[in-house]
This record gives structure tokens, C-alpha cells and sequence, in this order.
């Protein structure tokens, strides 16, 4: 392993300004995207959307620090026969890889998953790696509800978390850590704060047991806030506070940095909450983002699988891309959403 290698790409991951997109839907989620604006699921169709995505100069170039990419993305090439993986290297940015295999059910644990993809996993790295993949993801998802989350369901995450960092280092391939607390919730933000620290805490307890070096990883934590169907609502000013509390207190200064995840929030939420934590200041690594819908919602309903829309969708993907840049230096102001 070559940490210092390891380290320059984690370190490039959180430039000041620039964020990461997670372009790494699965087929069943894009086609989620694609029914909500009319869009056949087709081969073609999301590689011409992830590809005006990554043409996007503007955003690639000044806001996008890195994309997770879906394996088949990874591997797909452009309408004029470049590798995607090609056009986000140009643009600038590392080009990373989504490689677990998704949440299942865990047996003996009712209502709790546990996700899924070791096996083979340094053999797809290897592969990953060859073909311009310099980081990759890998979500363990925790939900809250009444008796959950279990002991028992967090710590068999935080292992597998910790086993997928070890072996992505191995393969000198930079691991971005996901422990996503889900806020689909009736759940308040101080339930939210409680389960995040705990979560946190199992994870970075099972990546010391496991060798690996934070100084070569990412973190992409939840921010600390209410559940959905929580009837009281809490502030920017809350959930900024909340969450940086919440890491101060769980994640080590040797993390480079921290990539949140917006985790269901709206666009201007998302951007708004990120803004807030960076004004506030005062902590030891680099905060930016790693979001997906709320980078994407946008320049998707403005594209709406129609060649004539693909400049007005690069637009809306700038826009947005640059509002969490500058949410990341925290220098949004909410007029600048007008903007366009």
C-alpha cells in the first residue's frame, strides 16, 4: 500500500470548492429517475444522461471533484466511442466506483440489513483499478424505528465497512466510508444525534481493528437531522450544530475529509445544511459533498430524454454543482438560487 498515494487522491477528493457526485444509481433506482420524467431505462439512454453530465465543462471543471460511478458506467464508452471514465479524467476529476452489492435483509434481524459484496471484491478492484477507478463506496444503511438499530446489526456493518476499506487499500484504491443513518423516520434530530455518534463511533472502533489508514479514506456520514415523518422540524442551525458536534466527537483528525451525503433532503436543504456547518468552522478536516439526487434532480427533469435539452440540463447541473462548491467554502447565500 502506498498511503501517501492513497492520500493525494483522498486529499484531491475534498478540494476546497468542489464536491463529489454520486453517479452510481443502480439499474432500480435510475429507472426510478427515468419513470419520474418520462424516460425509458435503457443502455443508451442513461449512458447519453450520465454523459451530458460528464460534458458538463462548467460543472466537471470548477465544481465536481470526483463521480462514483455504477460498474457499468465504469466500463461504458461515449456516443463518439471515449470511455466515460476518459471524459471525467479530463475534466479533472477522479473517477471512483460503487462496489457493494446492496443492503439485504439480515437474517435474524427483523426491519435491519446488512449490506453485501466481499467476496471477490480485491479481484474487482483490480479490474476497477485498470480501468481509471481511483476510489470507491460502499453504503452500510441503519434505519431507526422502534428496537432499531440493534448492537448486533451495527457492528456487523461497521466490520463490513471496515473489511471493504482494508481491502480497497490493498488494491491502492481510496475507500469512501458510508454509514448512513436513514431519515425516512418519525424520529427527532436528538434520536438522529444519538444513533449517528453511536454508528460512528463502532465504525471507526472496527477500522482500527482492521489496519486501515485513515489518512487514505473518505467519509460519507448522514448529517444529524429529523426523521421524514417528524412532526417538529429542526433548523439549519441545528442540524449544522448537531452534526458537527456529533463528528468532533467521533471522527479522528487523520480523516482528510468528510463528504456528506444529502440522504433524501430537498436541493436547497442539502446545500443550505452544508453551508451552515462550514461557516460555523473549527474542525479538522475538509467538509464538502457527495450528493445524488440533489445534484441530479435538477438537470434531469430540465433533460427529460430529448437531445434538444441537453444544454438547458448542463445548465441546471452547473447551477447546482456550483451552489454546493460554494456551500462547501461556506459562501451560499440562499438569493444565489435565483441565479440560474
Amino acid at each position: 500500500m502506498n498511503l501517501a498515494a492513497l492520500n493525494d487522491i483522498a486529499e484531491k477528493m475534498v478540494t476546497p470548492g468542489k464536491g463529489i457526485l454520486a453517479a452510481d444509481e443502480s439499474h432500480g433506482t435510475i429507472q426510478k429517475r427515468f419513470d419520474a420524467i418520462g424516460v425509458e431505462n435503457t443502455e443508451d439512454n442513461r449512458r447519453a444522461y450520465r454523459e451530458l453530465l460528464f460534458r458538463s465543462t462548467e460543472a466537471m471543471k470548477n465544481h465536481v471533484s470526483g463521480v462514483i460511478l455504477f460498474e457499468e458506467t465504469l466500463y461504458q464508452n461515449a456516443a463518439d466511442g471515449t470511455p466515460l471514465v476518459e471524459l471525467i479524467a479530463q475534466a479533472g476529476s477522479v473517477p471512483g466506483i460503487k462496489v457493494d452489492k446492496g443492503a439485504k435483509p439480515m437474517p435474524g434481524f427483523p426491519g435491519e440489513t446488512i449490506t453485501e459484496g466481499l467476496d471477490g471484491l480485491g479481484e474487482r478492484l483490480k479490474k476497477d483499478y485498470e480501468r481509471g477507478a481511483r476510489f470507491a463506496k460502499w453504503r452500510a444503511v441503519i434505519d431507526i424505528a422502534d428496537g432499531i438499530p440493534t448492537w448486533g446489526a451495527v457492528k456487523a456493518n461497521a466490520h463490513a465497512l471496515a473489511r471493504y476499506a482494508a481491502i480497497c487499500q490493498a488494491n491502492q484504491i481510496v475507500p469512501i466510508v458510508e454509514p448512513e443513518i436513514l431519515m425516512d423516520g418519525a424520529h427527532d434530530i436528538g434520536r438522529c444525534d444519538d444513533v449517528t455518534r453511536w454508528v460512528l463511533q463502532t465504525v471507526f472502533q472496527e477500522l482500527f481493528e482492521q489496519r486501515v489508514a485513515l489518512e487514505g479514506i473518505v467519509l460519507k456520514p448522514n448529517m444529524v437531522v429529523c426523521g421524514k415523518k417528524c412532526d417538529k422540524r429542526a433548523s439549519v442551525e441545528e442540524v449544522a450544530t448537531r452534526t458537527i458536534a456529533a463528528l468532533k466527537a467521533t471522527v479522528p483528525s487523520a480523516v482528510p475529509g468528510i463528504a456528506y451525503l444529502s440522504g433524501g433532503q430537498s436541493d436547497e436543504e442539502a446545500t443550505a445544511h452544508l453551508d451552515a456547518m462550514n461557516r460555523i468552522g473549527g474542525f479538522p478536516w475538509k467538509m464538502t459533498f457527495s450528493y445524488g439526487r440533489a445534484l441530479q434532480a435538477a438537470p434531469q427533469k430540465a433533460w427529460s430524454g430529448k437531445t434538444e435539452n441537453v444544454a438547458a440540463a448542463q445548465a441546471a447541473f452547473a447551477h447546482r454543482a456550483r451552489m454546493n462548491g460554494l456551500a462547501s467554502l461556506g459562501q451560499w447565500e440562499g438569493a444565489l438560487e435565483k441565479a440560474a
